[in-house]
């Protein structure tokens, strides 16, 4: 009996003592906090003087473009219409996603772009003496070429990334079937092909491998590779190589079918382009070039007769 209470004892004394550690460590660890809180608090006590001293401290320019950025994007963010939006993510992604612009930046150079066309409008008025009808017009025309300009440069950068994609895919998939029928797998041979070659083609398919390492089936990187451009010879490709996936198809067959007929597609190019040129050359011939001729050929014969019939 007594063993017993002895043990009772001894382990509500240990019991005690544990918990008096315990409440004693969490006291301590309160006071640290409220402490650091406390001195936490007096380093970034601020007065006034302190504020206006470190916004003077600031660039200049993070002064001036930040608040404006901040207005500009929160207005093109309130009138742009979420369909908008996403057409300007997907061809910042068709141009390459370049660096340093976003959707965000994008809208604020078009609020930007608008308000320098006001700017500009604003004097004009003022400082030429013009209709106020013509004025008005030059006015809405700078508006509209302010607004409308980052979408220009954008939609030209879309238009060269996907001419460089689309002259590029005959040689890569050249380079993909000799890379398959000397035994490799599609995707080493796609990391052959972007390891060896330059240019946006050997990017996106760079990407498309990073996105089957990560996770996602092939024939989904494979459509994601379709979507980030506008070529239809890459979106026939793609479709091609998906089905073969799907059915069990040779895909050294399907790469030297796609290979001839990308190649008689480039051949077609080149001759409807061909044929664009005497009529794209005639409106330059007939404004440019037809006038100085006639001037050079038949201005001798006007003056003679001119000065015959004058005397």
């Amino acid at each position: 009996m007594s063993a017993v209470l002895l043990v009772a004892g001894a382990t509500t004394l240990s019991g005690a003592v544990f918990v008096a550690v315990l409440s004693l460590q969490s006291l301590v660890a309160e006071r640290r906090q409220a402490y650091r809180t406390i001195r936490a608090l007096r380093a970034v006590e601020i007065r006034p003087v302190d504020v206006r001293d470190r916004e003077l401290a600031s660039p200049t320019r993070q002064r001036v473009l930040v608040p404006f950025y901040r207005a500009a994007l929160a207005i093109a963010r309130r009138f742009t219409p979420h369909g908008a939006y996403e057409n300007l993510g997907r061809r910042l992604l068709m141009a390459g996603a370049p660096v340093g612009w976003d959707v965000d930046r994008l809208l604020t150079a078009k609020v930007g772009g608008l308000v320098l066309g006001v700017l500009i409008g604003a004097l004009l008025l003022v400082g030429l003496p013009l209709p106020l009808g013509l004025l008005l017009l030059t006015l809405l025309a700078l508006c509209a070429l302010g607004y409308f300009a980052p979408n220009i440069v954008l939609l030209n950068l879309v238009q060269r990334r996907q001419t460089k994609i689309r002259l590029a895919l005959p040689d890569a998939i050249d380079l993909l079937t000799i890379s398959v029928e000397a035994g490799l797998g599609f995707d080493a041979a796609l990391a052959q092909v972007s390891r060896n070659s330059t240019g946006p083609l050997a990017e996106e398919f760079y990407r498309t491998l990073q996105e089957v390492q990560l996770g996602r089936s092939r024939g989904e990187a494979m459509r994601n590779l379709a979507d980030r451009s506008s070529v239809p010879e890459l979106s026939a490709f793609v479709l091609a190589m998906v089905q073969a996936d799907v059915f069990g198809i040779s895909v050294a067959n399907v790469l030297r079918i796609q290979s001839r007929e990308m190649r008689k597609k480039r051949r077609q190019l080149a001759e409807e382009r061909a044929m664009k040129v005497p009529i794209k050359v005639l409106f330059p011939v007939l404004f440019c070039i037809f006038p100085a001729l006639f001037v050079v050929i038949l201005g001798p014969a006007i003056m003679r007769i001119a000065a015959a019939f004058g005397g």
